[in-house]
């Protein structure tokens, strides 16, 4: 396994030919570390799902380098998904749109639709052409950690996660700290109408804005409950410190607030935000510390309103959701 700090022209164009040959490359994106293999690559998506420990219907997330190449994964793809593509990538968005043929099974986890989206990080855009020029025709990334845990911000995080996992021939590109920090906003469009099925960066309140429509977030029609996604199981993004919202620490328990709570007495502050903005970017990284210093418990007050709060709220529920029972 390679940690490449220094993102050069021939630094990416080697990672490009490793993915050609079938390694893995995990990257840097706006939102997380991304663990990316050749998407038309059974045997290379194969590892993807052995290294992470992923189940093999848990469909994977196919990263283009811009929309001109989405009809080559998708097809009957509504306007509306056109206009959202436009204004919002290369950025934090995920369309679910049916398939082409280029997406097999063991990208989609045998569904009939593939998730699509173009990253706006500057090393993962440039990866992406490299590796299309190279005749690659997208890289499916799910985050470069094991299932189920907190997903990687930092090429020291994704280190700390595959270490024991990766291949003398895989890589890792640093591309610093991922800037949203929380996984792309996933957008269901196979209907006549989209809908939100995990909130991230763009918001219900942007995406309403640029359609002039209301939609619809978590929706509970039948179509959308019976899509996989990314994200959308119960228990999700858990470090292995208990994870309790709203409530109160005791002495050595973690603690998460905005910068407006005051620290609980005894508590160990873990992050301190001070907009949501921060707050999403130091989430994944302030969950990881409390593990890192063998914290038990971690409280945490999580923000309230709409917009990217509600991504963090999603992400906190599932966090919790695994010590539950």
């Amino acid at each position: 396994m390679s940690i490449i700090s220094n993102c050069t022209a021939t630094a990416i164009k080697d990672a490009a030919a490793a993915l050609i040959k079938g390694d893995l490359v995990a990257l840097p994106t706006e939102t997380v570390y991304g663990l990316g293999a050749d998407a038309t690559n059974k045997d290379a998506i194969e590892r993807i799902y052995k290294v992470k420990g992923r189940p093999a219907d848990h469909p994977l997330i196919v990263h283009i380098s811009s929309l001109a190449n989405l009809d080559k994964w998708a097809r009957d793809i509504p306007e509306y998904a056109i206009e959202l593509a436009r204004t919002f990538w290369p950025g934090p968005m995920t369309l679910i749109l049916p398939r082409t043929d280029i997406a097999k099974d063991f990208v989609t986890g045998g569904q009939d639709n593939v998730g699509i989206r173009v990253p706006s990080h500057i090393v993962a855009l440039e990866l992406l052409k490299v590796f299309e020029s190279l005749g690659g025709l997208g890289v499916a990334a799910p985050s470069a950690n094991r299932f189920g845990a907190v997903s990687p911000t930092t090429a020291r995080a994704v280190v700390i996660e595959l270490v024991d996992f990766l291949s003398e021939s895989d890589q890792i590109l640093d591309g610093g700290d991922c800037l949203i920090g929380v996984e792309s906003t996933i957008i269901n469009c196979t209907q006549d109408k989209p809908s939100i099925l995990r909130p991230g960066a763009i918001t219900k309140e942007m995406i309403e804005n640029t359609l002039g429509i209301t939609i619809d977030l978590n929706a509970s029609n039948s179509e959308s409950n019976r899509i996989k996604a990314a994200g959308l199981l119960e228990s999700h993004y858990a470090p292995n410190a208990k994870v309790i919202l709203n409530n109160y620490p005791s002495k050595g328990d973690g603690f998460i607030a905005m910068a407006s709570i005051p620290t609980p007495h005894g508590s160990i502050r873990l992050a301190s935000p001070t907009n949501l903005e921060e707050f999403a970017h130091i989430l994944y990284s302030a969950l990881r510390k409390a593990d890192s210093m063998q914290i038990n418990k971690v409280y945490v007050t999580p923000p309230v309103g709409n917009g990217l709060a509600l991504a963090i709220v999603d992400r906190l529920t599932k966090a919790s959701t695994k010590n539950i029972n």
